[in-house]
């Protein structure tokens, strides 16, 4: 658009001088369009490259650049330029090829003046529209993104990490973030994927930890019907069908080498193999990828592939375990009790003595675990004000030996302090492993792969 004139910016293209000259004078003695001329196809490509008009109107026949070739260019400088082609020996042929390849419209010489016109001033008004729906959905996506759940914390060590989360955000760049289990990474990568120019394209999460290899090999990169048993029919992979958007890769730690391999491949040449297929098919999806394990640990151990690690760890975020921000305990506790206000608005209360116990407590499970504990109080009170005995036993309690032993040994791992965790709930659930992984947060197929991992008898 010309900006001086607030005049559509229209491009005329015909090697034939008679034709451009006048149309140059129509469209110029409308005076609703700022006109430019080139006889040449060359010279229409190196216009629309610095200028990017926002209507194009050209012959398709010419020597040398064709009108198909200025077409393409308009359409790889800015998609939404309007591409009205003419030409004086069409064929339903041609015209299908123009429109397949995004050509506004095609129209055949000779032509009344009106008409074209009136194509022109359709094309014109089209372009506007298009602008205007851009700039209503970046208002929108702005204005959601405010809304939308910011990750909550005012705690230093947190609040940097969520201000370089903001700060990468509008980028393509992959991001890795590690933190024990229920830190709140995939709120952060939500978070991150509301405020990039993907915004309006799909978030898609998987945890990697929870599938068995073959299965989660179908979810990434999709299959081909016959590839295995149970393959019926064709199946899209969630790479794929994040195109545009951004893939949610959590615990990639519990990644096979094989599936590394593949995944390690997508990154590289940005390209999939379904399974059972050799042809690649092309992908425009940001990854973020997620970790409570020590990668550098798992690379030296043999069960990390080095060259991922560092394709995945372009931008490293580490999300703080919520024992190191208890200041921001009583604005979660908040956001939780907001969020379960009852239909008749009376919203839950918590008395002090609960809040005492709940800063008391240092929270192994971190936020996953404050939530479960506030919304088992909130049911188990029934309406009444939530008070101590309302919270979990662990959560009132003086933690045990073991959690103790974990956290005040020299240098304690997440590891470490993950398998004692491990321990104490499973103690707390009587051995119930199903109640035992909805308190930690996890699938029951993670929890026994990690109790065969730390060697945890129950």
């Amino acid at each position: 658009m010309n900006r001086s004139k607030g005049k559509p910016t229209l491009l005329i293209v015909d090697d034939e001088m008679g034709i451009l000259e006048t149309l140059g004078i129509l469209f110029r003695g409308e005076g609703e369009f700022d006109v430019h001329t080139a006889a040449r196809g060359e010279d229409a490509i190196r216009f629309i490259e610095e200028e990017k008009p926002d209507i194009v109107l050209s012959d398709i026949r010419m020597p040398g650049m064709t009108g198909l070739d200025v077409l393409a260019s308009a359409r790889k400088s800015d998609a939404e330029i309007a591409v009205i082609l003419m030409t004086a020996q069409a064929s339903l042929q041609s015209a299908m090829q123009a429109v397949n390849e995004g050509a506004y419209y095609y129209i055949q010489k000779p032509f009344q003046n009106e008409e074209l016109l009136a194509i022109v001033r359709r094309a014109a008004e089209a372009r506007v529209l298009k602008r205007e729906n851009r700039e209503l959905k970046k208002k929108i996506r702005s204005r959601d993104a405010a809304d939308a759940a910011r990750p909550i914390g005012q705690a230093r060590a947190f609040s940097e990490v969520i201000d370089l989360a903001e700060t990468v955000a509008p980028t393509d760049s992959t991001i890795l973030l590690s933190g024990e289990s229920g830190a709140g990474k995939e709120v952060v990568a939500r978070w991150i994927h509301s405020l990039s120019d993907r915004a309006d394209g799909a978030f898609y999460s998987v945890n990697c930890g929870a599938l068995p290899e073959s299965l989660l090999e179908s979810e990434l990169f999709g299959h081909m019907k016959g590839s295995f048993t149970g393959a019926v029919k064709d199946k899209e992979g969630l790479l794929v069908a994040a195109n545009g958007g951004t893939l949610f890769l959590d615990e990639i730690g519990e990644m096979t080498p094989a599936t590394q391999v593949k995944l390690l491949r997508v990154l590289q040449e940005r390209e999939v193999i379904p399974v059972g297929s050799t042809e690649p098919v092309p992908v425009d999806v940001r990854v973020i990828a997620a970790t409570n394990r020590e990668l550098e640990d798992e690379i030296r151990r043999g069960q990390f592939r080095r060259d991922l690690y560092y394709r995945l760890n372009v931008i490293a975020l580490h999300l703080p375990p919520l024992r190191d921000r208890k200041d921001d305990i009583p604005l979660l506790v908040d956001h939780f009790l907001d969020g379960w206000e009852k239909a008749d608005g009376v919203r839950p209360a918590l008395s002090d003595a609960a809040m005492e116990a709940m800063l008391e407590y240092d929270w192994p499970g971190n936020v996953r675990e404050l939530q479960n504990a506030l919304e088992r109080a909130v049911v188990v009170a029934r309406g009444k004000k939530l008070k101590p005995e309302h919270l979990p036993d662990r959560v009132r309690e003086t933690p045990t030996p073991r959690l103790v032993e974990a956290e005040s040994a020299p240098n304690p791992t997440i590891e470490v302090i993950e398998r004692a965790y491990i321990q104490w709930v499973l103690e707390a659930e009587e051995g119930n492993k199903t109640r035992a992984a909805e308190v930690l947060g996890i699938d029951p197929s993670t929890l026994y792969r990690k109790l065969n991992r730390y060697g945890i008898e129950t």
